[in-house]
């Protein structure tokens, strides 16, 4: 795998592994739908490593299978799981403050 020469500020926060590049590849494009070959392509991992913790994935509702195309399960985010909700606003929050400085919550801690 060729390795990702700018890491967002996301994998910068929490750590470079394969479940947490694929949440972040899927929250960074998350209007789309992808066949597990290409979140693995797209993320950086190897195929066999996505398929070891994405029934993972499926199972806690983190992602949801939306079409079928020819022998290919078509995934995306799960807009609907508060998960995922709040980690779309985590991955928001450490961007802005990685971009902007402080944020409010660190106001209140200083």
């Amino acid at each position: 795998m060729k390795t990702k020469e700018n890491k967002t500020f996301f994998l910068m926060q929490f750590g470079d592994t394969p479940q947490l590049r694929v949440l972040d590849f899927l929250i960074g494009f998350h209007f789309f739908d992808y066949p597990l070959t290409e979140i693995a392509k797209e993320s950086n991992i190897s195929y066999n490593s996505l398929k070891l913790f994405f029934p993972d994935f499926i199972k806690n509702g983190i992602v949801c299978k939306t079409r079928k195309i020819g022998k290919s399960d078509y995934y995306k985010l799960n807009m609907e799981n508060e998960f995922v909700k709040n980690l779309i606003k985590l991955d928001w929050l450490i961007t802005k403050k990685n971009v902007l400085g402080t944020t409010k919550e660190q106001e209140v801690c200083a």
